[in-house]
Formats: structure tokens, C-alpha cells, sequence
């Protein structure tokens, strides 16, 4: 399939193409600023359409990664009060859904040409691997973009793609500060990392791998797990030897799955750091027995819905026992199981939450208001209808077949007086409950908390990126949400500098084993 190039009948509408291709012996930093000096000078010369493109490489086998080149580009421009004269327009083969989109969009995108997606789709269509005309197939995969595109602005608050563009509403995660203040200066990036080298580095790995002709193209493994491919902390390994540990009840075997998630290659934040021992031996009476600790721990949310009642009501029964808690999650609990050792002694619930009911309160221990959760936060629960059974239904006050969709976790709670509003509700319905609120790690989520420590909130948890909903969007397991890592520590110090910190219990969530 041949492509035409970006072109017009519009003579006062000069188009200046640039191609982000680069010699290794450049480097990647060098090439960035060629660029957009590249780009300065055709807008200084009439050019009000740049055409920023990875396409045609020529005889440079590197690509400057299209994010960063957009960035660039739009900052410099600002920077040299150029930016209102110009449109960026992207061709790229690196944007392929929507939050590749977004991303590109948020960085400065006028337009977007995702060319190898569409070629990928001809090609599928010419070998009958899909059944469709190119331009059914094509609408449709806009139409899918633009429904993703939605979906992420309107999770910010945003409704119009010209207020998204350019509002870089995103936190970076492993870049150093020298790419920050070149290519996506403004966005917070606390804990620093990859440099201009390394990502040149990744630029040649991708370039030896792409133009070798004897080895297969690897399939990633990104979200489906792939042997001897990308690391996924829950692999078919971890869970084999697991249940092999349970089954057997050895103790040989259970050392050997703690060895696995013990062992694992650096995969979290966490995984960074060292204990501190201490030079001196402590005396056993003064350490906590088995008992007090494994009391402070709670089992992740998972509603009836996402998980078999057999499978729920175990979790229960196990946390019980312990003298730990499980969490309901957001679909409700049988009454039976109130008053029994299967009771979860954790109720989610928010505003709009199913299953809601006094008796429902009553019967907990701790009533957690669900504002939002790591994985995919701004979104209420999703449980398909095949899924919704006649038992689920009856417990979610529906109908068996029905799509059961929650609204949005802060759709009606837009201020802290209104989180304080709902706290006291609770409390006057069960007195005796904690109340625990549920914030998603983020930069600023420690001026929240300190909020809901004011309205009076027992627990605050903080929802990491790796915990969250089996319904999540594939792009949202992959890109939405922040270590908790990150949340903890903000939190935690900010409660200190506001003399709050004794107030309240902390505790985070997401990716524990």
C-alpha cells in the first residue's frame, strides 16, 4: 500500500516536512535540537504547517521517538513566541492507540497520522485475514480512537481537544531531567531516571532488531504473558508453584514461591530498596508475634462479579480467621453471610455504588468510600452483562443480562465538604465503622488526604497502578496510574507538616504479595 504525502491546493498554506530520522553518531539530544531548530527557521520563513514525519528515514536508521520530537518542538516554539504561527502535523508508525494519541496530543499534536496502523489493516484486509472494505475498516478504527480520546479527556475534566492539546496532564515516570526540560518541560517527574543516552541506546537496540532479517520480531508480551519476553510479577510460574505450595503443604515448596516473587527482577519501585539491619540483636519478647502483624493486613477489593462467590466467601473466611479484613469491593454482600465467619468486614461503597443498602453498612467493621482507584481512576466499576447473574443481580438491585456500569467514584463528591458530608452520613448509619477513603497515588494527592483527615476519615489507602479492576481497558492496565509508592511518601509528609499525621491510619494497596 502507497501512502500520498501530506499536500494542499492552499498556496497561502506553505508546508515545511522534517524528518525525524537521525545518524547514531549524532546522538539523540543533538538531533532533538536540529529539529527544532529545522522547525524555527521555516516558521520565521512562512511555513505554517509543519510536517514532522518517520516515515521517509532515508539513510538514517535511527527515529527520534515521536513524543519527544513533539515536545520539542512545541516548547521551543512557545519559547520563541512561534507557536501561534505554526500547526505541528505528525506522521508517525508509533501511534497506534489512544493513549499513544493522547500522549502526542497532550505534547503539543495539531493532527495525527498514524500510517503504519493503517497499513497494518490494508494488509489484513488484502490477505482476507479481515473482512471489510478499507474504509468501513479505517472509520471504524477512528471511531475507536476518538471514543478513547474522549474517555481520557473526560476523566480530567476536559471536553474539547483543543484544551487538551498542549496541557501535558501527565506525570513522568523514569525520565531524567534533562529529557523533562527539552522535551516535556512542566511535567513532574519526582524520581528522575532514564537519560538522553539510554533512550539513544533503546533507539539502536529497536533499529538492530528491526533491520535483522534472520531473527523474528518479538511479540513483547506487553499484556499477554510470553515466555522469555517482558516480566509480568503474576506469571503461570508464580501461580503454579503457589498452588503446588498450598496442595502439598510444604514447607520446601512454599520457600521455593517465595523465592520467585522474592527474587524477581527490579519490577517496582520497591524492589529498589535496601533494608537498614541494625548492628544490635533484638530481644524476641519485643518483637510483634505473627498474630498482631498479619492483623493490620486487607484483602484487595474484589466484588462478587469479578470473583465467584465460592472465591469470595473464602477470601472472607480466611481474613477472618486471621484477624485480618476482606473488602466487598463495590457489588454488594449476600445478608446471609452477615453475622457468619464468611462476612467481609470491609464495605466499599461511594455515592453511587450497587448493593448499598443500611443493613449492608451495618455489618462492617470499616465502610470505605471508593473516590478512586490506581488502575483506572475517574471510572466507576464495569461488570458486563453475560456476567450478571440472577444471584448478582438480586444483590445489585438489577436484572439478570444487564450491562452494570457504576458512575464515575467522585461524580457527586466535588469537594472535600462533600466527602466530610457523606463521612458523617456513615458514621450516624454505623457509629461504630471506620471510615477508610480510597485515593489513587498522584502528584497533589497529599493536599487531598489532608483534606479527608479533616473530614474526619479513620484510614486513607492509597491505590497503586498495579491493583484496580479486571474490567480496565487495556490501555489502562498498561498506562494509567502511579506507584504507591510515590502516593505513600507524599501523604505521609504532608500529614507531618500539617501536624495530621497522627490522625489517621495509612495504608496502600496494589501489587503486594
Amino acid at each position: 500500500m502507497r501512502l500520498v504525502n501530506a499536500h494542499h491546493d492552499h498556496l497561502d498554506l506553505e508546508v515545511e516536512k522534517i524528518s525525524l530520522g537521525y545518524q547514531e553518531d549524532i546522538g539523540l539530544e543533538q538531533a532533538i535540537k536540529l529539529v527544532c531548530a529545522q522547525a524555527d527557521t521555516a516558521v520565521r520563513s512562512g511555513k505554517v504547517l509543519l510536517h514532522l514525519t518517520d516515515r521517509e528515514m532515508g539513510s538514517m536508521p535511527l527515529i527520534i521517538p515521536a513524543a519527544m520530537a513533539v515536545g520539542a518542538v512545541h516548547h521551543w516554539l512557545i519559547q520563541e513566541g512561534l507557536r501561534a504561527d505554526a500547526n505541528l502535523l505528525l506522521e508517525t508508525g508509533s501511534a497506534r492507540d489512544s493513549h499513544q494519541f493522547a500522549v502526542l496530543i497532550g505534547c503539543g499534536a495539531t493532527a495525527i497520522y498514524p500510517y503504519l496502523a493503517y497499513e497494518v489493516m490494508f494488509d489484513q484486509i488484502k490477505t482476507g485475514e479481515v473482512v471489510a472494505t478499507c474504509e468501513d475498516a479505517y472509520k471504524s478504527y477512528r471511531n475507536g480512537i476518538n471514543t478513547g480520546l474522549l474517555k481520557i479527556m473526560s476523566r480530567m475534566g476536559v471536553s474539547t481537544i483543543s484544551s487538551y492539546r498542549g496541557a501535558q496532564l501527565f506525570e513522568a515516570l523514569g525520565l531524567g531531567e534533562e529529557v523533562v526540560k527539552l522535551c516535556f518541560n512542566g511535567i513532574p517527574s519526582r524520581i528522575g531516571g532514564a537519560a538522553f543516552n539510554d533512550f539513544h541506546q533503546e533507539q539502536k537496540s529497536l533499529s538492530d532488531m528491526a533491520f535483522d532479517k534472520d531473527e523474528p520480531i518479538s511479540k513483547g508480551g506487553i499484556y499477554k504473558y510470553i515466555e522469555n519476553s517482558e516480566y509480568h510479577s503474576i506469571n503461570p510460574e508464580l501461580v503454579l508453584q503457589l498452588h503446588k505450595a498450598l496442595e502439598t503443604g510444604d514447607e520446601k515448596e512454599y520457600n521455593n514461591y517465595a523465592a520467585i516473587v522474592n527474587e524477581r527482577p527490579m519490577t517496582t519501585l520497591r524492589d529498589l530498596l535496601k533494608l537498614k539491619y541494625t548492628d544490635s540483636e533484638i530481644p524476641l519478647e519485643a518483637v510483634e508475634p505473627i498474630s498482631a502483624i498479619v492483623a493490620r493486613f486487607e484483602a484487595a477489593a474484589m466484588s462478587l462479579g469479578a470473583i465467584s462467590p465460592e472465591a469470595h466467601e473464602v477470601i472472607a473466611k480466611a481474613m477472618n480467621s486471621l484477624g485480618g479484613r476482606s473488602n466487598s469491593g463495590e457489588g454488594g454482600e449476600d445478608p446471609e453471610r452477615f453475622g457468619t465467619d464468611r462476612v467481609s468486614m470491609i464495605k466499599q461503597v461511594a455515592s453511587g455504588r450497587f448493593g448499598v443498602t443500611p443493613n449492608y453498612l451495618v455489618n462492617a467493621d470499616v465502610i470505605q468510600i471508593k473516590i478512586a482507584q490506581g488502575s483506572d481512576p475517574g471510572q466507576g466499576g464495569y461488570l458486563p452483562g453475560r456476567k450478571v447473574s440472577g444471584s448478582i443481580a438480586r444483590l445489585r438491585f438489577s436484572a439478570p443480562g444487564v450491562n452494570l456500569i457504576s458512575p464515575p467514584s467522585h461524580h457527586d463528591i466535588y469537594s472535600i465538604e462533600d466527602l466530610a458530608q457523606l463521612i458523617y452520613d456513615l458514621k450516624q448509619i454505623n457509629p461504630r465503622a471506620l471510615i477508610s477513603v480510597k485515593l489513587a497515588s498522584g502528584t497533589g494527592v497529599g493536599t487531598i488526604a489532608a483534606g479527608v483527615v479533616k473530614s474526619y476519615a479513620d484510614l486513607i489507602v492509597i491505590s497503586g497502578h498495579d491493583g484496580g479492576t479486571a474490567a480496565s481497558a487495556l490501555t489502562s492496565i498498561r498506562y494509567t496510574g502511579l506507584p504507591w509508592e510515590l502516593g505513600l511518601r507524599e501523604v505521609h509528609q504532608t500529614l507531618r507538616g500539617n501536624q495530621l499525621r497522627g490522625r489517621v491510619q495509612l495504608q496502600v494497596d496494589g501489587g503486594l504479595k
